[in-house]
């Protein structure tokens, strides 16, 4: 079974742009939708930048759909609850297992119920900060002291948590630092340049990242 899932997701990959991401839509309330101009942000400094052809116009997939084989990365963000169904989780570890990876952007107060439900796909994955010589955080860009904050939120210090299958990297949260916002038109956040570049520069690394394993 994990081998034709592996197959499929390989036919459906090679049959569709292999460069390009989608927006992750969950239910349970939390407003998957947030940051509108966050990934238009990153797909265009990423295109530049590290030289990526991504479509300008970034899709939006549903956690059970088929369609989010046809993307190497999937990114997810929010501020409130999100739940997964049985057929949820399994379609989305299905997607993982076979080549996948999703960047979750804790946009505040998502923190309990995606570890909750990441549970249902993954129940024997623990959550394990990622050291700062991961090559997540030594792409393009450099990061020497891993994550760059971004936001404060509770004040504490920024973390990038990742979930490995059988070694791979295929879940990558940051938390306490909101690199989706950094992405955001300036206009939004009013963050300072150098901010706003710091996180565009992380983000990209994750796309190059994902692409590359």
């Amino acid at each position: 079974m994990k081998q034709f899932i592996t197959l499929l997701f390989l036919f459906l990959f090679t049959t569709t742009n292999a460069q390009d991401v989608a927006i992750l839509k969950y239910n349970g309330g939390g407003d998957w939708y947030a940051n509108p101009t966050a990934i238009p942000n990153l797909v265009a400094f990423a295109n530049k930048n590290i030289k990526t052809n991504i479509s300008k116009n970034p899709q939006t997939v549903t956690v059970n759909s088929e369609d989010i084989f046809n993307f190497p990365l999937l990114f997810m963000t929010g501020h409130g609850n999100i739940f997964f169904s049985d057929e949820e989780a399994i379609n989305l570890k299905n997607y993982l297992i076979s080549g996948g990876f999703l960047h979750i952007s804790d946009n505040y107060g998502m923190d309990k119920f995606i570890r909750r439900e990441l549970k249902k796909v993954f129940p024997k994955l623990e959550f394990k900060e990622i050291p700062s010589n991961h090559p997540i955080y030594n792409q393009t860009f450099k990061f020497p002291e891993g994550i760059p904050k971004i936001h404060e939120h509770d004040k504490k210090s920024a973390q990038g948590f990742g979930l490995f299958y059988e070694g791979r990297l295929v879940v990558f949260y940051d938390y306490e630092t909101d690199l989706s916002d950094g992405w955001e038109d300036e206009i939004i956040h009013n963050n300072p340049k150098n901010v706003r570049e710091k996180a565009l520069k992380m983000g990209a690394n994750i796309i190059e990242y994902a692409f590359r394993n």
